[in-house]
């Protein structure tokens, strides 16, 4: 496994829309393990193949990997682990806003609404066509988030174009500072 560079928005590559994997082979099963390994790295619940640069239908998700509610066990790392492969949300409706964050979008969160209520089919890591269904949880909120990275979208896209803008200055700054710490150099934002 390999630690995967995460773009961050506003780069165009996040724009582009990801084709279908069809067969799970080796090489997919490599990028499945490489996207798990980068999204507990950065402490996310989820990661799409086109926020690492490959413009592949692959989605990795752990949505128990948050912290436990009072009472609740905490979950081990990788138990809540799975991939959806080639997904397709075969309903949505209903209501639901949740607060989101985005690995390609650090540091920033916003309420966005989505359907409450989905079922998705898809494609696991073993090649195995299966479906998940999920009502007004961060589940529903995380197959809807990844997938929209899939079609070249973003949960900035969801805002008001005052805040998406904000966010995006804010972004272009990080972006400078992280250049400027590659090669040794300090920035003041």
């Amino acid at each position: 496994m390999a630690l995967r560079e995460i773009i961050i928005w506003p780069d165009p590559r996040l724009k582009q829309k990801a084709k279908p994997v069809g067969e799970v082979d080796a090489k997919i099963r490599k990028l499945c393990d490489d996207m798990a390994e980068t999204m507990y790295e950065a402490n996310g619940v989820g990661l799409a193949a086109p926020q690492v640069g490959v413009h592949l239908n692959v989605i990795v998700m752990d949505v128990d990997q948050r912290p436990a509610a009072e009472g609740e066990e905490p979950k081990k790392k990788g138990e809540g682990l799975f991939w959806l492969i080639d997904p397709v949300l075969k309903l949505g409706e209903g209501e639901f806003t949740y607060t989101e964050g985005c690995l390609s979008v650090p540091d920033e969160y916003e309420e966005v609404t989505r359907f409450g209520h989905i079922v998705v089919e898809y494609t696991d890591r073993d090649g195995k066509r299966k479906q998940k269904e999920a009502t007004n949880t961060l589940l529903s909120v995380c197959v809807q988030h990844e997938m929209d990275h899939l079609h070249g979208k973003l949960f900035v896209d969801h805002l008001s174009a005052l805040k998406r803008e904000l966010i995006r200055r804010r972004m272009k700054k990080l972006k400078t500072q992280r250049e400027a710490e590659r090669k040794g150099e300090a920035t003041a934002l």
